[in-house]
Parts: structure tokens; sequence; C-alpha cells
């Protein structure tokens, strides 16, 4: 029998009926697509992806590094030299030309190759955070990249997911979608399964879901119609916007100041020229055009025009750190925020606990139940208290009540490769895990209870209901209820005392309520069941919904733990020793929120305000409760919003976690919010700054910490590139202003007589700018980093005392540099003894070795640069490449020409790093001062 494919272009889903769409799309209802039938498709139809503007060629990218201003006219005055050595002849070759072009050409391959890695960094940082989908193949459920759907794959939406590509429901359970993106329909749409007879529009297309929505409530299956472009937002693509490429606030301060500084420079060397050509004896166009070049590269060596680059290669490969450590950031601005978060505001549920949930207790009418044994492994025993025989109106209730709690679950247990797992929601897993330690079969139970109806679970209600036939009482309908013990209870009239129901009166009530204080207090998660039976005719009806949540018979409690991680302890500690306030907002007890965050340390007392206490409270009683008040529980996501607001308004930075679609608004108006990676919702991760890959409070204060040496280590190259740029410019500036003094006049021949020459400017620029100052971007994070307090809002990423450190540097490398190269020719204020090019290859030897050394101090503003000297590895290999180059410059003959050096002794080579380290031991004297005088108390982070 011939194989049936796939005609979409004849399909009109929506028309079809279900049967219609299963069979044309050659695909089961149970057990969705063979993995070949899957594979096949997929080298068919290709990846479920919207197309992609081409990608820029390689070399178009790398010619685009040679389109700055500065390096356009530099490039210009190569030519322009190369004509006039064509013209005076007065060399073998144009060793100042080539010089030029080969340095600006490095320089281009740097920015290149450094432009590169920052891409494949990035992109490498989208696949983590690629969308998944939940589908059903080989009768199995799995997860598998969004991409690799193809059309008749079942896939499973629930509430908070985004569709994944366009499908027809095949089953639907008060499902509703977000259509807006597609439609501009501004409200959640139902979906159903009945096949449409009419031509109907995208919005009018009940049984269809489409690519990029959300849905909004409830669940469903559905069968993949079209993926990719060939989806309802493939054919209107032009309408989506294209991640732009993202720019951060950082990012824009560092922008201003390289403009800043290009504007201060240019205008220096504007003047400098000026000065030269009035004050010197300067003749003809090749002296004239001498003193141009030197202007331009001065200017192009003192701007720092790889900032952008570097900041984003450093933050780049600082996102892969965090990755690895299970956080992934989805902006890059969080990345500068983190520094200075303040509070750190999580979930309990799986974020400061395990979210392995184990069903410790069952608590009925007749008394309370045992269960051992821990995760979704059903294995365990079934107690009574006190040891004795589980039998009678006991045994009869308890079978009542983990029945219903398993009926009413949609988790899935499964075993794979001897390892038991939930697919699904881990409360539910644990409900089921319960149920087959009791001894109740799942096969058994399907049989007998088919489900009919669902209402979902919401946070409002805090309840979730299903509607059952039964096989063996067909009379009537079974409707089966689980949610928080205190509403529950609220809707039920009688209870069930053996094997019949008794009125629910006022003082068992009193007695459930306490039963389940006291498991609360024993930190137990509780949860009640409850059953009502409905009459057949019910059935009849289009709809359940909650109504049948009323005149309910209460069945017993549960109670489940969920035990705090290892991490978690530590992790609270190290974030309370960063400054940081750890606060619990959970939809748990308040008696286990408080027991499990005193464990935790979160709180030394036993205070959880609930949701009911905060409903009452105005905005001012809730901004001065927020300063003392770190457990909040019973909290709904409104409720969670106004405690966001209500932190930032007391000048908090807030790092918000959150799961749920309704969590969206409380994770976007955070300063930080965290969305969960396991259990998170498509919504809530769409709505995040860094989504958590393990649900980890851990992850979270190691986000933080990454983020601080991200923004320190930035710091650092920064101050060594603003410095060393500084001192170039200084150099060359008073350089010129005291030429009489220093001797230089003395030392010339009636031409134009520099400190330094152009080409050994930029090549200075080269090797020390480069390697050196991103290796320093990676520098290891400092033992002291979380144990100094969140940065201030609003401080910047320059602050006044960096910018005194850096012109304090520049002019101690400046005076340094002009002392040597008055000491090494005839006259001035040192007498020397030296030619023109000895002393110029001094000062060039002595400036590029002032830079060097303080790669050291840049390291830090307070700490000792000898403290963890060589913890770096990259850094000394940075040095050790740059001076391998320099000495290269000053001892190969071909390079001596183009680069006009000569060869220096030993003792000169000492005599330059002697002079040079001058700005080691006396940042290091300031630093000391500093530290002496300075309280630790009031450092903020990141001034290190």
């Amino acid at each position: 029998m011939p194989r049936r494919t796939v005609n979409r272009s004849e399909m009109e889903p929506y028309r079809r009926t279900v049967d219609e769409i299963l069979n044309a799309f050659d695909t089961s209802a149970q057990t969705g697509l063979r993995r070949q039938q899957a594979q096949e498709r997929l080298e068919r139809y290709g990846k479920n992806e919207l197309a992609t503007e081409a990608s820029v060629p390689a070399w178009r990218k790398f010619l685009g590094q040679f389109t700055d201003i500065l390096v356009v006219l530099l490039i210009l005055a190569a030519l322009i030299s190369a004509g006039l050595w064509l013209y005076e002849r007065d060399s073998a070759v144009p060793y100042e030309a080539m010089a030029i072009l080969a340095i600006v050409l490095l320089n281009g391959l740097m920015g290149y190759l450094q432009q590169a890695r920052a891409e494949q960094a990035v992109a490498a940082l989208r696949q983590m955070s690629a969308a998944h989908a939940n589908v059903i193949r080989d009768g199995a459920r799995q997860s598998i990249l969004a991409s690799e759907l193809v059309p008749g794959d079942l896939i499973l939406v629930e509430e908070g997911d985004t569709v994944p590509a366009d499908a027809r429901l095949i089953q639907s359970t008060a499902l509703q979608t977000a259509e807006a993106a597609l439609t501009g329909e501004s409200l959640p749409v139902p979906k159903d399964t009945a096949a449409i007879a009419r031509d109907a529009g995208s919005g009018d297309r009940h049984n269809m879901i489409f690519s990029s929505t959300a849905a909004t409530y409830g669940h469903g299956r559905a069968v993949v119609t079209a993926t990719g472009m060939h989806t309802q937002m493939g054919r209107i693509a032009e309408l989506l916007k294209e991640m732009p490429d993202e720019t951060t606030p950082l990012q824009k301060e560092l922008d201003r100041v390289g403009k800043l500084l290009a504007i201060v420079v240019v205008v220096i060397a504007m003047a400098m020229i000026a000065t030269i050509i009035l004050v010197e004896d300067v003749r003809g166009f090749s002296a004239i055009f001498e003193v141009l070049i030197l202007g331009v590269a001065l200017a192009v060596a003192a701007v720092p025009e790889g900032l952008p680059a570097m900041v984003t290669a450093v933050l780049s490969l600082g996102l892969q750190r965090m990755a690895k450590r299970n956080a992934i950031i989805r902006h890059l601005a969080a990345v500068e925020t983190l520094g200075s978060t303040n509070i750190i505001a999580s979930d309990k549920t799986g974020t400061l606990t395990k979210n392995e949930m184990t069903v410790r207790v069952v608590v009925t009418a007749s008394g309370r139940v045992t269960l051992t044994g821990t995760g979704y492994a059903p294995k365990g025993d079934v107690r009574r208290d006190g040891g004795e025989t589980i039998d009678g109106a006991l045994r009869f209730e308890l079978v009542r009540a983990l029945s219903a709690a398993e009926r009413a679950s949609n988790a899935v247990l499964q075993e794979r490769d001897g390892r038991w797992t939930v697919q699904g929601d881990p409360t539910e897993g644990a409900l089921i895990v319960a149920a087959r330690k009791a001894g109740l079969e799942a096969e058994a139970r399907d049989a007998r209870f088919a489900r009919i109806a669902e209402v979902p679970f919401s946070s409002e209600r805090k309840l979730m209901s299903t509607v059952h036939s039964d096989a063996e009482r067909q009379e009537h309908l079974l409707t089966l209820t689980k949610g928080a013990p205190d509403v529950l209870l609220t809707r039920c009239s009688q209870e069930l005392v053996g094997e019949k129901a008794r009125p629910l009166s006022a003082e068992r009530r009193a007695k459930i309520l306490s039963s389940n204080e006291e498991l609360a207090g024993e930190a137990l998660r509780t949860l009640g069941v409850a059953f009502r039976l409905l009459p057949k005719d019910t059935s009849g009806r289009e709809a359940f919904d909650e109504q049948v949540e009323q005149s309910l018979v209460f069945l017993g409690l549960i109670g489940m733990i969920d035990p705090p991680r290892d991490e978690a302890r530590d992790a609270v500690a190290r974030a309370k020793g960063a400054g940081i306030r750890p606060v619990m907002i959970t939809g748990d007890h308040p008696k286990t929120a408080a027991v499990i965050a005193a464990e935790l340390g979160i709180a030394a007392d036993s205070r959880a305000v609930t949701g009911a206490e905060l409903e009452k409270m105005p905005d001012e009683m809730l901004d001065g409760t927020v300063r003392d008040v770190s457990v909040y529980a019973r909290i709904n996501p409104e409720q969670k919003l106004r405690i966001v607001r209500a932190l930032q308004r007391d000048g908090m930075i807030v790092a918000m976690t959150g799961d749920g679609v309704n969590d969206a608004p409380a994770l976007k108006i955070a300063d930080i919010g965290v969305a969960m990676g396991i259990t998170g919702t498509d919504v809530s991760k769409g709505a995040a700054d860094i989504v958590l890959a393990d649900d980890n409070f851990a992850s979270i204060v190691a986000a933080v910490e990454e983020g601080r040496v991200i923004f320190s280590n930035i710091r650092k190259f920064l101050r060594y590139l603003l410095s060393s740029n500084i001192g170039e410019v200084m150099t060359m500036f008073f350089g010129v202003l005291l030429t009489e003094v220093i001797g230089l006049t003395a030392a010339g021949s009636g031409g134009v007589v520099l400190p330094l020459l152009a080409t050994q400017i930029l090549w200075i620029n080269l090797v020390t700018d480069g390697a050196p100052a991103l290796a320093l971007g990676i520098d290891p994070k400092d033992a002291s980093t979380m144990k100094q307090p969140p940065r201030p809002r609003g401080e910047g990423v320059i602050t006044r005392r960096m910018w005194a450190g850096i012109f304090f540097v520049g002019a101690v490398m400046a005076a340094g540099t002009l002392f040597v190269l008055d000491a090494s020719l005839p006259g001035g204020l040192i007498e020397g003894s030296g030619t023109i090019a000895y002393a110029q290859t001094m000062a060039f030897t002595t400036l590029v070795m002032f830079q060097l050394f303080n790669v050291f101090n840049a390291r830090s503003d307070e700490r000792s640069a000898f403290s963890g000297v060589f913890e770096n590895h990259w850094l000394w290999a940075a040095i050790g490449l740059s001076l391998l180059l320099h000495a290269a410059v000053i001892h190969t003959p071909f390079l001596q020409q183009a680069l006009s050096t000569v060869d220096l002794s030993l003792t000169d080579w000492l005599y330059c790093a002697a002079v040079a380290s001058s700005v080691l031991w006396l940042c290091e004297l300031g630093k000391a001062v500093a530290r002496a005088s300075e309280r630790p108390a009031t450092r903020p982070q990141g001034e290190k």
C-alpha cells in the first residue's frame, strides 16, 4: 500500500473533521508520528523557522573595520607618504607608508576577529535559549526543539505555552489563546475542535492555533498543519520585528565617553599641529605632511575606537560563563543591573527547594497515614501512625482520597533507563506516586474512570476539578476536586466517614483546619481533595465550569514536602554577605513558608505576611512592611506586583522570579525578571531578562556574582585603555610644548623633531591596547566580589575616582617618558649624549613598558597589584607577547627601518623598565593610603 504524503496546498485544515486531519497527515491521536516519519518530513519541509536575512559576508565585515573617519585619514596619509617616497626616493622602500598600512591592517584584523568571536558567543547564547515544544512521538511525550517540528506532529499545548507552529486542534479543554500579534484581537480567543463548514479568516478559525500566539488558559492537543514560512505568522513575517542588536546603557555611556575623548583629542592634535608648524622651523610639503601624519596618528591611537567591540566581547564571554552556571541572559542590560541588585524576591517551590514533591501524610476522618520513600520512584511503605494495620474505614478513605487526587491530575509518571521522572506538575506527580504506593494501578483506574471534562486550575480559584464517567456506576458522573484546603473546605457540605458521606459540622471544619495547620507547621505543603456525584444528564451540557465545585464531599488532607535544596542555604548566606536581601514570595501556606525560610536563613523570625493581610494594606503601610518582612505567603500574581512596586518605591533594585502566565507583569516591572527554565511558561520566559536552566536560587546568586565580575572587568580594561591613551596624548602634547626645555631643539638638525614618531604611536596602540586589554576583560573573579555591597543605583561605569586615577597615571607616564627622553639627549634639564633616534627609541620603549606595568594597576583601584598577581595566566601571556613584539621592533633591522628605532643595550632596557615601574609603585602607595583612610563598609561594589 503506498504511503500517504502531506499535500499542504490542497489542505484547508480548519474545514476538516478531526478524523480527516489525522488521515490527511498520516498521524495518530494517541501515538503521534513515528521517528522515521518525522525525520523524513524534516528533510522534506525544512526546519520550523522563519526566513532570516542573509548574513553579511566575511569580506564585508573585514572591510567594515576600516570605515572610521580617522582610520580612513590614516590610510590616505599612508598613500600620500608612498607618493612622496616615489617623488623623493630618499630610502630603498617606503618604510613609513608600509609601517602605517601594516599597523592599520593588523588593527583591522584584530577588530574583525574580535567581532567574529562576539557574534559566535551571541549565537551560542541564542541557541541555549531556543524554544522547545512538547510533542507525542512513538507514543511517548517528548520535549524537542520547536525548530524540529514537522507537519503531522502531535503537539501538547498548556496554559502559558507559546504555540510553536500552526496546528489543528483535536482536543481542547477550556483552551484560550492570545492572538493579538496575529489578528489584533485584544481578548483571549476560546478554542474548540469542531470543523468549520464555511470559509473563515484567521480570527474566526476557532479550531486552529497559530504559531507565536500564547495559550492563556486551559490545554489542548493539536496536529501541526504548517511550519516555518508556511504558517500564518510566516506569511506576514514583515510584521514581525527581527531581534535588533541590543545597545545597553553601558554601551551607550561608553559611546559617549569615546566621542567626548575623540573631540578632546582631535582638538589637542590640531592645537599641537598648529603649534609645531608655528613654533618649529617647518619647511616644505614633506615636513608639513609629517606633522599632519603625526596628528592623525595621535588621534587614532588616543581614541579607543575598539571599546564597543571590546565590551561586546567581554559581555559575550561573561554571558557564556553565566550560561554554564545555568543562568541564560536574554537582555544584555540585565548584566549591568545585576551589580546593583539588593533584593532577590524568589518563589519557594523549585527555586529554594528541590521541586521533588513527596507525599508524606494523608489525613482523613478516621486517622492519619504516613508514606515513606522520596522522589518519584513509586517505592515505599504506607503506615498508620503508631504502626497499626490500615484497614476498615481508614483504608477505604485513604483509597478514595488518593484515587481522587491521582485522577484529578494531568502529570505523567515515566520510567526511563531505571530513572523515574514526571512530565507535568511536580505536585501532581507526587500524588500519582503516592497512589502507586497505596496499590492503585493506573490502568485499572483509567478503564473505570474515563475523563470527560476538566475545569483547569487557576491562581484565583486555587482549585482544579475533573469530571469522569464511572464504568461501575453509570447512573452518575463523578467530579473530583483538589486544591488549597482552606478554599476547598468552603465548597464542601459533607465529609466522607468510612463509606458514608456525613454533614460537615462546624466542629469538624475547625478540626480539619487545625490538622491543616499542624501539617503546615511540619513544613508540609497541604492539599485538600473532595468529590461530588453529578446526575448523568449533566453530560448533556456543552461545558462544565466552576459551578461543579459546590456541595462537595470532603475526602481528606494530603501533606507533602518539597525539601530545601542543599545549596540554597549557602546561596542565601552568600547573598546576604553581598548586601542582598533574599525575600520569599510564595503561594504556599504561611507556616510552611516561615519554616522553610527560617531553615534557609531568609528570616530569623516566623513572621509571614499573607495575601489576605496584604490585600487590606494601603500602599503607605505596604511601603513600611516591605522594609522589614522577608516572607510572603498565599500571594497571587497581582499581589506580587504590588510587593515589587513597593520595594522599588523604597529605592530597591529588585530581581523577581516567576514561572506562570500571570507572573509576566511582575517580571516585566521588576528591575530584573527571572523566569524558570524548567517549570516556567513560554510567556514568563518571554517577559524575563534571565532564564534559569535549573530553576535554582543558587543560580540567581551565581548570576549576580558573574554580573559583578563582568562589570568589574569592564572597568578594569577601561581604566587601562583610557589611562594609557591619555598618557600617550600627554607625552606628545607636553613634549611639543617643552621642546626647548628637554633638549629636543638642540638634538634636531633643522627638521621637525618630535618625542615620538607617528608609526611609533600607532605601534604602541597595536601592541598594548589589544591583547592586554582583552586579558583584563576575562580577569578571574576576586574573592571579595560577593563581600561588597551592591553598586549604587545610577552610578556610571566610570566614576570620579576612576577619572582621577586615569589622569594621574597618564601624567606619571608622560613625565617618566619625557624624563627618559631628556636624559638621552644632549642639553635639556638632564645632560645626555645620545642621538635623536636613540632618545626616541628609549622614550618609545619606556612608554610601552609604562603601559605594561599599568596593566597590573588597572586590576583594582583599591586592592594591591600583587594580590592574586598570578591568577590571570592570559594576562601574563599578553604581556609576554607585547614584550616580544616590541623587542622585535627594536632589534630587527627591517622593523628598525620601518619604525626608526635603534638597538638598545641590556642596561638601556633595565633603565626603561626601572623608570616605567614607577607607575606601579606610585599607584601602590596611593592605594595603601586610600585603604588606610577609607572604611570598608563605605566601598561601593565594583570600585576595586
